[in-house]
């Protein structure tokens, strides 16, 4: 009998260890953030789940509350985000950005693909390395583990990953935008395409200039959207080769796996830009949502065995810093040729 045939108590029962263990967890990191910034909420959380199992691995009473925890409160993370998105916010600027956004967009997953084979890396790492960098660091992979139901090894090697240039950035992207003499409006348009999660684009932004972080933050979002297209693509791919492998037809398979959520999310988005959603609310969305994915991160922390993420090795790191500097530099690269302001 599954989770989702049982009697509702039982069920409860069931899922309330590793929910609360997990939910602690994302608390604790959520407050940590908060204090620590810089930091983010994703990072501490995996980083405490992985900790708790070192010193205890999760055993079969908490093992459905943590899966649960990995996975639909992830899903519900990313609905929860689309109420911070208007369309009508992120298409103003979004627009004016549209180069960039696009030609980092191809230059990461195009990197990913081609340094991610010349590394070695291949499968679901690469993807997740790929799409955190391109699109919105741990958000983003949380958003396409959901999708594709990724190792958990994986899942923590990319979070590592994509946060280690995170700090990079924070410390070195506003050195390097004075040097280059860059207004507040590029430094923004930069950071909010070259910089992955959003409290790192914010921390990086926010050192340049209010006018700098207010860019930032919008280019951000509108980069945030890319998360829809690019679920929906890996989905339907997914589905292309589930169907091969089990002979099935493949309008059975993507009835299974298709990321439902994602229409919550558009549902969400569309609910906030018909202006159902109050201003004052907005910034308390924002803290639950990051609170959501610190929890559901802290259910892949805790699902973790450490022994495979040390043999993962070097190579995730090296594809993270090559995609890194090809973003970073793309991103300069096409804004001069097709200035956003």
């Amino acid at each position: 009998m599954t989770i989702t045939d049982t009697p509702p108590a039982t069920a409860t029962r069931r899922l309330a260890p590793g929910l609360a263990l997990a939910s602690a967890l994302g608390l604790a990191a959520w407050l940590i953030a908060r204090i620590v910034p810089l930091v983010g909420a994703p990072v501490v959380a995996i980083v405490l789940g992985v900790l708790v199992a070192l010193v205890r691995p999760v055993g079969p009473g908490l093992r459905p509350g943590v899966h649960l925890a990995a996975k639909r409160v992830l899903q519900l993370s990313i609905v929860v985000l689309g109420l911070e998105l208007s369309w009508h916010e992120v298409v103003v600027t979004g627009l004016s950005s549209l180069p960039v956004l696009l030609g980092t967009l191809v230059v990461a997953l195009g990197g990913a693909w081609l340094v991610g084979r010349l590394v070695g890396i291949e499968g679901d790492l690469r993807t997740l390395i790929g799409v955190g960098t391109a699109i919105c660091g741990a958000s983003a992979i949380a958003a396409t583990d959901a999708v594709i139901d990724a190792h958990e090894r994986d899942v923590a090697y990319a979070v590592a990953t994509i946060f280690t240039f995170n700090v990079a950035a924070v410390l070195t992207f506003p050195s390097v935008g004075h040097l280059l003499h860059l207004s507040p409006h590029a430094f923004g348009v930069w950071a909010g395409t070259a910089v992955n999660d959003v409290s790192s684009v914010v921390a990086a932004s926010s050192a340049y200039g209010h006018n700098a972080s207010a860019t930032a933050v919008v280019v951000k979002l509108a980069r945030s959207l890319a998360i829809v297209p690019i679920a929906l693509g890996l989905s339907l791919l997914r589905t292309s080769k589930v169907a091969h492998a089990e002979g099935r037809s493949r309008v059975a398979v993507a009835r299974r796996a298709f990321p439902w959520f994602i229409l919550w999310f558009l549902a969400a988005v569309a609910v906030d830009s018909l202006g159902l959603v109050p201003r004052t609310i907005i910034p308390g969305l924002g803290q639950l949502a990051q609170l959501l994915i610190a929890i559901a991160l802290a259910g892949v922390g805790l699902s973790v065995r450490p022994r495979e993420i040390r043999s993962a090795g070097w190579r995730p790191l090296a594809l993270g810093a090559i995609l890194w500097v090809l973003v970073g530099a793309s991103s300069l690269a096409i804004a001069h040729v097709f200035p956003t302001h």
